[in-house]
């Protein structure tokens, strides 16, 4: 199961289940996947295929919607 947390510009956020406890967010688009940390801070984790300029959107995305992912997580882990 991997529950989509939101989507924007052309990118998909999302969880699998079954993952690690450190919470992170993936994401998806047309030419490409991500996952990044959120704790320390927000950062790469893996990147498969996206752009430098991908991942800057995507990290400011993520800044951007901190609250609502870290809300989503919990729902979504219990945790």
């Amino acid at each position: 199961m991997s529950p989509t947390v939101f989507r924007e510009r052309g990118f998909r956020f999302f969880f699998f289940s079954r993952e690690e406890p450190r919470i992170h967010i993936h994401v998806h688009c047309g030419h490409g996947e991500a996952r990044f940390w959120l704790e320390p801070q927000v950062r790469v984790a893996e990147n498969y295929g996206l752009t430098d300029s991908d991942l800057r959107t995507v990290r400011s995305l993520i800044k951007e919607h901190e609250d609502e992912i870290r809300d989503a997580w919990r729902k979504h882990f219990g945790r």
